[in-house]
């Protein structure tokens, strides 16, 4: 049996659009664009005006998209930048490539790419497939463009990093472990598949979205203490059918008669999916610190997104000098703000 992506019609994404404000003269840089939320980011944010950067692998699919979101008309300017997030070295050449382009300043990052329940295997950094692509490379990312952040935020008022985190940031695991961000890709406790087991597949992506939220605290509490301008938000998507599930279905992490049923009871639309990131990036009285989903819980599949506090379970002292630590260690440099 195979799955493909349902199409599930958006319920609460058009008047969500309706109410976000222009976003000419800003500049964002959004991971993961070439299908599924950071699709739906990148398109609205053209269509409000937005100068955009699109980090993305070199694919057949991300040459696609940018020829599609190239024919939208806006004020703004598109750009792709290849980035290839299982690999270090990939994102700091596109680090080089985002400096030319955003000189004065960066507005947004948008670390919003992810995979889930891939096999137990390495990148060519040694880490985890999923601990680098969902977290890793983004704290590189961010620690690498932070100058054009800050850049952006003293001329303007504000400037933002947004992580993309899941409500399996809460299942099996509501306790990050340090070993899941060292060089063990390979070895960190195989293939089980089975969600409701917690299977290492799920453990693994759970540790993942964990750090997602989980950086977002630390970032937000040192950005407080050093008073600067720059904000700290993340969000999640609920169940968002998108491309995420097809590729987990595929790489034989989801089984596709569950995942059938599953999105058709439990999932919406991609750009419902969107609107966590995107309420982050573009509505005004977003604040530093804040957590945006349809819901705080793990039945929060689907709604409109709602702001709410960041969580004990991450958001203490122990998590988040853990995930400072070990993220600065497996990117090979201090990161200090």
């Amino acid at each position: 049996m195979s799955f493909e992506r349902k199409n599930t019609p958006s319920i609460h994404f058009p008047k969500f659009k309706e109410s976000l404000p222009s976003q000419e003269g800003k500049t964002f840089a959004i991971t993961g664009t070439t299908s599924g939320t950071g699709y739906v980011a990148a398109k609205t944010i053209r269509e409000l005006g937005g100068n955009v950067i699109l980090l993305n692998r070199n694919s057949e699919r991300s040459t696609k998209s940018f020829q599609e979101l190239e024919t939208i008309s806006s004020q703004g300017s598109i750009h792709a930048v290849e980035c290839d997030l299982q690999s270090f070295a990939s994102v700091r050449k596109a680090v080089g490539e985002i400096q030319k382009i955003a000189k004065d300043g960066l507005d947004v990052l948008c670390n919003n790419a992810g995979v889930m329940a891939l096999a137990d295997m390495a990148t060519v950094d040694g880490f985890d497939v999923q601990m680098q692509v969902n977290h890793l490379s983004h704290f590189l990312l961010t620690a690498e463009l932070f100058p054009l952040l800050e850049k952006a935020a003293n001329s303007k008022g504000d400037a933002r990093i947004v992580n993309h985190s899941s409500i399996a940031r809460m299942n099996p695991s509501k306790k990050l472990e340090a070993k899941y961000m060292e060089k063990r890709g390979g070895n960190l406790g195989g293939n089980g598949a089975s969600m409701v087991f917690g299977g290492a597949r799920w453990k693994r992506y759970n540790q993942t979205k964990l750090a997602n939220a989980g950086f977002t605290a630390a970032l937000h509490e040192k950005l407080q203490k050093a008073g600067s301008k720059v904000k700290a938000l993340v969000a999640h998507p609920g169940v968002a059918n998108t491309e995420l599930q097809v590729t987990s279905v595929k790489e034989g992490g989801m089984g596709a008669f569950f995942t059938n049923i599953f999105m058709g009871f439990a999932g919406q639309s991609m750009e419902d999916g969107a609107m966590g990131i995107l309420a982050c990036m573009c509505l005004p009285e977003a604040k530093s610190g804040t957590f945006y989903g349809p819901g705080s819980g793990v039945m929060a599949t689907k709604g409109k997104a709602e702001p709410f506090a960041l969580e004990s379970f991450y958001d203490n002292e122990a998590t988040r000098n853990l995930i400072w630590e070990k993220s600065c260690e497996a990117i090979g440099r201090e990161f200090s703000i």
